[in-house]
């Protein structure tokens, strides 16, 4: 039996007028986890409000996740900060519920490796924080190996689970 496709689900790029939408998903379920900003967490990111300009740059990238029309989560790559010029970091892939287990995380994972690959790079950073269970299973799932001690400066200074992959 064949299951059809959801096509109510679409993967794009971001465009600046995405950035109200998916910072507020960025926002939304970091409350959701308990992911604040005086933490260090993403919500603290200054450039939060502006991901379009963020990842419109060389070998980064960022997609968004529609569904029904609306930015229900996204997620990106580009070019690990104070580190290796080989190694980039999957970033800010946040999920509304309504994206959870439709195998989203995954797909935009390995787009954004894909995408790393074409440009360059060899392995592939993240961090995490361990509430953060599906995330982590996905990551290592994927191949991710968990390291000892940050890599870059990313300044998510809470995030204690590092991972990093050969691509």
């Amino acid at each position: 039996m064949n299951i059809a496709p959801d096509t109510s689900l679409r993967v794009r790029p971001i465009t600046a007028a995405d950035n109200p939408y998916i910072a507020q998903v960025i926002r939304t379920v970091s409350a959701e986890f308990g992911l604040t900003a005086d933490k260090g967490y993403t919500v603290s990111d200054p450039n939060l409000d502006r991901l379009f300009e963020l990842y419109n740059t060389e070998n980064s990238a960022y997609w968004v996740i529609e569904l029904d029309g609306k930015i229900m989560g996204g997620g990106g790559v580009a070019p690990l900060q104070c580190s290796a010029p080989d190694i980039c970091e999957l970033q800010k892939m946040y999920f509304l519920p309504q994206l959870r287990g439709r195998g989203m995380a995954h797909r935009l994972a390995l787009q954004a490796m894909d995408f790393a690959r074409e440009h360059g790079f060899k392995r592939c950073y993240l961090e995490t924080t361990a509430s953060l269970t599906q995330a982590i299973r996905l990551y290592e799932k994927l191949g991710f190996q968990h390291i000892d001690g940050p890599l870059g400066c990313t300044g998510h200074d809470d995030c204690e689970v590092r991972m990093l992959k050969a691509l």
